[in-house]
């Protein structure tokens, strides 16, 4: 239950675009809890482990009160809430850019070209410090949900939102005339927190997961000539392992090789002479 002090409390998004990702980051890392519709909290079954479901925008807060030990939200929400929390491991999910937007026709010649100019965002705290650091004065507009619009509207002459692909923007003939920043979702914690060996734990289980899925298995067979060669295409995460074969002057070589890499190595094996060439599926580990 939330009032059991013994066990850690982890707040993640209820809703949005972070919030299936993470739930399976987290039950890939081995944590066992039940989903149930509109739930407010889910106690893991097999560790002694909270998960709170809240809004991604309100955990860092909550995270550096102490009032929940552990979150996961984004890194442009904590620095828009300027949080007093810990970046305990970064989780190469929900990646996105904080651009300034500005209708395909405006000349921007950067942030001056914007004063007195009216900001639609839900990021005031970035944005009033970006412009003073540039020593242009802007009103700002604290919106949230469909910025896209309201320069169409003509409610604001610009707009500082979070992107991804960029195609809401096209669509709306929009451009991006500046990135202030580049962000990911990251587990936090505090002070008293980010230490503990339970919260190390699930650190190094994350960790398993996203090497994991970073990362594949390629084995293949090469002539001992050859191997030297072989090893510096696929170096591996520290060193291959290499085995000798019954037969004479071949050996077997197992190695870690980036998934986006691995097509490329593969052919590059071959034309070395390398035989047997196999991927295979990295589900956990630990390095």
């Amino acid at each position: 239950m939330l009032h059991e002090k013994n066990r850690l409390k982890l707040a993640i998004p209820n809703k949005g675009r972070l919030k299936e990702p993470v739930i399976e980051l987290l039950k890939s890392a081995g944590y066992s809890f039940r989903l149930r519709e509109r739930m407010l909290y889910a106690s893991c079954s097999n560790a002694d482990l909270t998960i709170i479901f809240l809004r991604a925008d309100d955990i860092p807060l909550l995270v550096s009160s102490g009032t929940v030990g552990l979150g996961i939200t984004g890194q442009d929400l904590v620095q828009e809430k300027h949080a007093k929390v810990r970046e305990i491991l970064p989780l190469e999910l929900g990646k996105c850019r904080l651009c300034i937007a500005c209708a395909d026709g405006f000349s921007y010649k950067g942030p001056g070209s914007l004063s007195g100019k009216r900001i639609a965002t839900s990021f005031p705290k970035i944005t009033q410090g970006f412009f003073k650091k540039h020593n242009a004065a802007v009103s700002c507009l604290e919106m949230s949900g469909a910025l896209e619009i309201m320069i169409g509207l003509g409610l604001a002459d610009a707009i500082m939102d979070i992107v991804e692909t960029g195609d809401t923007l096209r669509e709306n003939n929009l451009k991006v005339v500046e990135e202030i920043g580049s962000y990911q979702t990251v587990l936090i914690g505090n002070k008293e927190s980010h230490g503990l060996p339970e919260v190390l734990q699930i650190k190094r289980r994350l960790e398993g997961i996203l090497v994991a899925r970073k990362y594949s298995m390629l084995e293949y067979n090469i002539k001992k000539a050859g191997l030297k060669k072989a090893e510096a295409i696929t170096p591996g995460f520290e060193a291959p392992t290499v085995s000798d074969l019954d037969e004479a002057g071949w050996c077997a070589v197992k190695v870690m090789v980036e998934k986006k890499t691995v097509i490329d190595v593969m052919d590059r094996l071959e034309a070395l002479g390398a035989t047997a060439i196999l991927e295979t599926e990295i589900k956990n580990c630990r390095l």
